[in-house]
């Protein structure tokens, strides 16, 4: 089997992960996080990287040693087989019918804030949106990272300015002493932030392009990482010091600052530079389940979406998973289907693939790495608990494809040594 091109350089990496994990949540969670928990947010933040990192080094580690297209879903099969192997890879690709229209609609707000479209408009900047995912895919991973590490600049550029124009220094930052951190109000902000993190599992599907995966793979994970916490708590600290948190709504408080700082015309710098950190999260997915698209057809190597294109680059894959998003968004605008109450259920899903991730990690991995593993296990487990009822969603996906899909031969597990 052809195998895709491997061109991406650290830097690379860094933007690519970096922009997924900003995403649609740079202008949203740090409000959402302030109202959970006020001043005490500016704490959460460092606690929830914290808790973070054991899954992100299991991330980084599995990538490593295992680099492949298919990402989670290759990890998984190397612990437990190809039947399970197609079973996460099928609950991931169930993102595509919510996950990625909402994320699509959340992305043509923000021209709805520029130049107030509405109905068949937006639904024209949401196509229009996937038409230039498919302009970039077709270019190659080293295109799509190039842009998205010239998006999160853009991203931190704003954040530097309005610290600077705003005359913000560490010194007014309103850190509250530890005893006086209500555990409470931190629990909450952290369920809130925690879902800026996920993109680590789109991250994985790229391993195998990197020139050097053994070496940048899981460097630029955890950079990226470190990146996007410290920008969502420059944010924070924004939010907190204009204290508009209060009176707006979440994603209006950082256009709203840049209005008061810069005059009104900076409003459509804030709302591009919104729309692309959008742009980047929506496309590293799709270009990631188009990978996993691929990874699976291989199987059949007969079957046109197993096939490359001269580029070397899984087009016949990424064309199924952009058809299938353009329908799914002309179906929820011709229905009016509130994509609120589907998200819920979607992020189910993503809780359950990181902890197939890490139950692989606790396969896969021998000494300290398992002992990684077996936290960030704990960790999924928990969030897993926490939406109650709306996380049996994930679990009948689960159990649904298990039964449904159809049984493959075994894969030999190779486990690393710390």
């Amino acid at each position: 089997m052809s195998e895709l091109k491997q061109e991406l350089g650290l830097a690379q990496g860094i933007g690519l992960l970096s922009t997924s994990l900003l995403g649609t949540g740079v202008f949203a969670v740090p409000a959402l996080a302030a109202l959970a928990a006020g001043d005490s947010s500016l704490w959460a933040w460092p606690v929830l990287i914290l808790l973070v990192f054991p899954v992100a080094i299991v991330f980084a580690l599995l990538g490593r040693h295992f680099p492949s297209a298919g990402g989670v879903a290759h990890f998984v099969g190397l612990a437990f087989g190809p039947r399970l192997e197609r079973v996460t890879g099928w609950l991931f690709l169930s993102v595509i019918p919510v996950g990625l229209p909402a994320a699509l609609h959340i992305a043509a707000g923000f021209w709805q804030g520029m130049f107030g479209w509405q109905g068949p408009l937006l639904l024209m900047a949401e196509l229009g949106t996937l038409m230039l995912i498919w302009f970039i895919g077709t270019r190659g991973a080293g295109s799509s990272a190039n842009l998205q590490s010239l998006i999160a600049g853009l991203i931190v550029a704003l954040i530097v300015s309005i610290w600077w124009r705003g005359g913000i220094t560490f010194r007014d930052i309103p850190f509250p002493p530890l005893p006086q951190v209500s555990v409470s109000l931190m629990s909450a902000s952290l369920a809130v932030m925690f879902w800026c993190f996920v993109g680590l599992e789109a991250f994985a599907h790229l391993a195998s392009e990197f020139k050097n995966p053994e070496r940048d793979f899981p460097r630029a994970l955890m950079i990226g990482l470190l990146l996007a916490g410290s920008v969502y708590w420059a944010c924070t600290v924004v939010v907190l010091h204009f204290d508009v948190w209060r009176t707006l709504s979440a994603a209006a408080s950082l256009p709203a600052i840049v209005v008061e700082l810069f005059g009104k015309q900076a409003l459509w710098i804030a709302c591009i530079i919104g729309y692309l950190a959008c742009f980047a999260s929506l496309n590293i997915y799709i270009q990631s389940f188009a990978r996993l698209v691929w990874s699976q057809a291989a199987y059949k190597p007969e079957s046109a979406l197993a096939k490359l294109s001269k580029r070397q680059l899984p087009v016949n894959a990424l064309n199924a998973v952009l058809f299938c998003c353009m329908v799914c968004t002309i179906a929820i605008y011709a229905f009016s289907i509130n994509l609120d109450t589907l998200i819920i259920y979607a992020n189910g899903i993503f809780i359950m693939i990181y902890l197939l991730c890490m139950l692989a990690g606790c396969r896969l991995l021998k000494g300290r790495y398992k002992a990684l593993a077996i936290i960030g296990s704990a960790l999924c487990l928990l969030l897993l608990v926490i939406p109650g009822w709306k996380s049996l969603y994930a679990v009948i996906m689960l159990a649904a494809l298990w039964l449904l899909l159809p049984k493959r031969r075994t894969t030999t597990i190779r486990p690393v040594q710390p």
